[in-house]
């Protein structure tokens, strides 16, 4: 069970790194401050660093304080392959979504489940953050927009930001899979999140390039001062969630900067019908999640298997 466990963390570490290139690097690369697979080699090694320095606060909410017991290597496994599933689904259809919250609503889902305690006011804290840093984002990406509107070489800086998004990234969801591997005692949070770390590097060089596209055609409609702004007010909002060991969305802190940073500058800086299809992905995401988490821990449990100690 360790090895199917450690395979599955490793495999959504993988989706993750693919699915977040275009929310990190998206920008850079439709704006033409740099090619596709420069940008992909300056997110990888970056996406790694983050994980392995920097997640150590995040991993610690994600193994232990999200539900009252500590799920079994069979009930992490249950967990972590429902999110990598709905994940992976997202991925095919190329719509950007946020795998917080489909972990999150997997682990609920196989806590309830298994009748075990889930702590719901760390729950409630985090969806109180998820709905605070769009707007938060907007706010601070309206300011950004203003004060970089008189700005016209920006490219290298656009670059620089997209790198600090890079980081915040491996930060902020590498404990998504390394908080598996944590919370039966697998692996220490320093060699859990260096091993996942290895693993989004690998899926933003190999898998990554679909939703770098993706984003950097089918989202992105700005010039380089709005697209600076936005990408750095996307990391700098995702940072300060991690250094309190909490952990949000990328993509909609970057769609909120996006929106902000745009009306400074008199722009319609998300397209719509693309923005209603990702407001769709973080509604379905999470409950359908949620369900597939609890189907999977009654039929764990109805054939004698335990999910949580």
């Amino acid at each position: 069970m360790t090895i199917v466990l450690v395979a599955l963390a490793f495999s959504f570490a993988w989706s993750i790194g693919s699915h977040y290139t275009g929310a990190c690097m998206g920008m850079p690369y439709a704006l033409g401050a740099v090619r596709a697979r420069v940008a992909l080699a300056i997110m990888a090694p970056l996406a790694l660093v983050g994980a392995a320095t920097a997640s150590g606060k995040v991993v610690t909410t994600v193994g232990h304080k999200l539900i009252a017991r500590t799920p079994t290597r069979l009930g992490e496994v249950v967990i972590v392959a429902v999110a990598f599933a709905v994940t992976a689904a997202y991925n095919v259809v190329r719509i950007p979504t946020s795998t917080i919250q489909l972990l999150v609503g997997s682990v609920a889902g196989v806590a309830v489940g298994a009748s075990v305690g889930v702590r719901w006011h760390t729950i409630l804290t985090l969806v109180a953050i998820w709905a605070a840093a769009p707007p938060v984002a907007a706010a601070l990406g309206y300011v950004g927009g203003r004060t970089l509107g008189r700005v016209t070489r920006v490219g290298g800086a656009l670059v620089l930001v997209g790198a600090a998004a890079s980081f915040a990234m491996g930060a902020n969801d590498v404990a998504l899979a390394s908080g598996a591997l944590v919370g039966p005692g697998v692996l220490s949070p320093h060699v859990a999140g260096l091993v996942c770390g290895v693993a989004l590097a690998l899926g933003v060089l190999i898998t990554g390039r679909g939703l770098l596209d993706r984003v950097a055609f089918d989202i992105v409609e700005v010039d380089r001062a709005t697209a600076t702004s936005a990408q750095l007010v996307q990391a700098l909002v995702i940072l300060v969630a991690v250094s309190f060991g909490y952990f949000t969305s990328m993509n909609q802190a970057l769609v909120g900067a996006m929106a902000g940073a745009g009306s400074a500058r008199g722009q319609h800086a998300v397209k719509r019908r693309t923005l209603l299809g990702i407001a769709r992905g973080w509604l379905v995401g999470p409950p359908s999640a949620f369900a597939l988490a609890l189907v999977a821990s009654l039929l764990v449990r109805a054939g004698g298997g335990a999910v949580a100690h």
